[in-house]
């Protein structure tokens, strides 16, 4: 999906019988993407990664049912309000909030390490950690995060989050983005010959992958009995291992975790105004991921810093705020999400435009999602919903 890495112990090529040190022959597993036409990476286990114990349902709640009956309304959701009755991991902590065919947009509070791996057989997902640090185990190796990582994890990787304890510090909080139709590096920030060109908003120095093998699985597993919990069809099921699926002597490919900094996100500046998808940062199916970072505004001395009201008529927009003076918008903080259906205008509130005048900078820090196809709400977010943010547009705001 990036670039080609390669760890540890692999053949000369592929495919060929291939033995450790005792002679043991090792098996080759092939992760492949659209078919066998897209990108792949190949690993070498000790163990037939199908070797299956037990095949059942897991107990945990599937995706739930999304209402698309709502009114069209603009909505804020107060994510600091979706906190778990008591510690989870990454799994039982995850909400969904919006979702439609093409991607699922939710949050989860990982506090614990997880006692199973896990695979999306859904999706990709990409996680935008706002705060929380830790590590990603996967059979590509260990990858670790900090607040402001986005953490791209490709679809059917065996992973799972082990979050580093910080009783002094604020509860974890990830934004969650199911690419149901894919996520990936847009096509045009590449050039012919697959690098990332230098007018993209990023380079290949800023991305962070596993650089060494995943270790073998510890504590929080039973030798002979290895959880993978899958999800396929919005539903999870448990395949239990009875031989370690970290046992990886090496691998290559395209396909494997990469994590990248919010803060490595090189924004552009115009004379006026740009556009938000000037600032995408991954692209799906039928959605793309953007990065609002502190930047210059625009240099023009007539320009109006603050984002003009507009009428996105194929869009909807989902903006998850993480830090800053958020310039268009009042009563919103950390953790929230906004979102605006197509089919009505939204924009700065009042007094925003007006106040933006004379603004050389800003500060503010958010992630934005917009998707081709409308979203529908969970129950999960009617009941984070803020009811009065639709009229705050009014110029004396009922609140």
């Amino acid at each position: 999906m990036l670039d080609r890495v390669c760890l540890g112990k692999v053949p000369r090529k592929h495919h060929i019988g291939f033995r450790d040190e005792a002679g043991q022959l090792l098996y080759e597993h092939c992760l492949t993407r659209q078919g066998f036409d897209g990108g792949y990476t190949i690993s070498y286990h000790r163990s037939l990664p199908p070797r299956d114990i037990a095949h059942r349902s897991a107990q945990l709640p599937g995706d739930p049912q999304a209402y698309s009956d709502e009114g069209l309304r603009r909505r804020h959701l107060a994510g600091q309000r979706l906190t778990p009755t008591e510690p989870g991991d990454h799994l039982a902590s995850r909400r969904l909030l919006l979702c439609n065919r093409d991607v699922a947009i939710g949050l989860c509070r990982p506090q614990i390490a997880q006692p199973r791996y896990f695979a999306n057989g859904d999706g990709d997902e990409l996680y935008y950690v706002h705060t929380g640090r830790g590590r990603i185990e996967s059979v590509y190796g260990p990858l670790a995060y900090q607040p402001g990582d986005y953490l791209l994890i490709p679809r059917g990787t065996v992973y799972r989050v082990v979050p580093t304890p910080e009783p002094a510090g604020p509860a974890p909080l990830w934004l969650c983005i199911e690419g149901r139709s894919g996520c990936e590096i847009p096509k045009s920030f590449r050039n012919p010959y697959g690098q990332l060109r230098m007018d993209a908003p990023y380079c290949h120095r800023d991305f962070r992958r596993p650089e060494e093998l995943p270790a073998p699985s510890g504590p929080d597993f039973t030798p002979g009995h290895y959880p993978i919990f899958v999800k396929r069809g919005g539903s999870y099921h448990e395949i239990v291992r009875d031989c370690d699926p970290m046992d990886v002597v090496g691998w290559d490919g395209y396909v494997y975790p990469l994590a990248l900094s919010i803060h490595d996100y090189q924004a552009k500046v115009g004379r006026v105004h740009l556009p938000p998808t000037t600032f995408t940062t991954f692209a799906g199916g039928g959605f793309v991921v953007c990065s609002f970072v502190p930047r210059p505004v625009d240099y023009d001395k007539e320009a109006v810093p603050c984002p003009y009201p507009h009428s996105s008529v194929d869009c909807d927009e989902v903006i998850f705020y993480c830090s800053g003076n958020f310039t268009s918008r009042r009563g919103i903080g950390p953790g929230s999400l906004s979102h605006h259906p197509m089919g009505i205008p939204h924009g700065p509130q009042p007094g925003a435009y007006e106040g933006s005048l004379g603004a050389v900078r800003t500060d503010e820090l958010a992630v934005m999602i917009d998707t081709f196809l409308p979203l529908g709400l969970t129950a999960d977010a009617r009941s984070i919903d803020d009811p009065a943010y639709h009229d705050s547009w009014h110029a004396s705001p009922r609140r």
